[in-house]
């Protein structure tokens, strides 16, 4: 006679978080040897409301400072807890400086980073002479006048698909650097600057490297036309400083397709 499995054995669950966070204190989403990373505590604390050990995997690896108001994450649990009630009962248990914005279970085969994906992220210049002090962990300060006209006209080179080497990270260990922009908005609200970019994808620094190039276009140290000359160019280019990391949020990860229940 076959032995069965008891009837009543827990199911295995994937859970995807949305997750909120400043990234002021940490050293990045992911886990590292020298500094207490975002996805450290939220494993922690995971782990403390499941009571098993569980593996947290990231849509996207933000570094040290920059913030999410919608990261995504999943685990693999066998806690039979409503979907919606993780978000509570993780909140409980995280700093204020993170906040799980909705908890939903997934199909066990979902992955955050390899669905077909739309991410977004926004990037802000606070320009002013003065600066001001509640806005110096969330936006980037630019004393000098900047043409921002000049920006949004070199800002449209970036939107379509290009081989985006020249605008990332000598750090990048992809081969692949064709993405796809979708959107890139450049809108001013009284002294703040919001670079707001979509696509399929970014590599390594990318939208800081971006923001960074469009800063030399916006102290006429270049002109838009520079844009398309670094995304055109065969030769390896350094389009401008990287903007810092302070000034970068990830707002939204789209899935098209895959985000469904078991």
């Amino acid at each position: 006679m076959k032995n069965r499995q008891p009837t009543d054995a827990p199911v295995l669950r994937r859970i995807l978080l949305v997750i909120a966070y400043d990234g002021s204190n940490y050293c990045g989403w992911q886990v590292q040897p020298n500094g207490v990373s975002i996805q450290s505590v939220l494993q922690r604390a995971i782990e403390d409301l499941v009571g098993e050990p569980v593996m947290l995997t990231g849509a996207s690896r933000t570094d040290s400072g920059v913030h999410a108001l919608g990261q995504v994450a999943v685990f693999d649990t066998h806690m039979s807890i409503p979907e919606d009630r993780f978000a509570m009962a993780l909140n409980q248990r995280l700093p204020k400086d993170i906040v799980i914005q909705k908890s939903v279970e997934v199909a066990l085969n979902f992955h955050p980073r390899y669905q077909k994906v739309s991410k977004t992220y926004e990037y802000k210049i606070l320009n002013r002479r003065i600066p001001l002090p509640c806005q110096r962990l969330y936006s980037y300060f630019v004393p000098q006048r900047l043409d921002l006209e000049a920006m949004r006209q070199g800002a449209a080179y970036i939107c379509g698909t290009h081989d985006f080497k020249n605008f990332a990270s000598t750090k990048t260990s992809v081969k692949d650097t064709v993405r796809t922009v979708y959107d890139l908005k450049l809108e001013k609200e009284g002294d703040m600057i919001t670079l707001t970019i979509s696509g399929d994808g970014f590599l390594y620094n990318m939208v800081r490297i971006i923001a960074g190039a469009l800063l030399k276009v916006g102290f006429r140290q270049k002109s838009p036309e520079y844009i398309r000359e670094v995304l055109e160019s065969s030769q390896r280019l350094i389009p401008g400083p990287t903007a810092p990391a302070h000034g970068l949020t990830l707002v939204e990860i789209c899935y098209k397709e895959g985000l469904k229940k078991p």
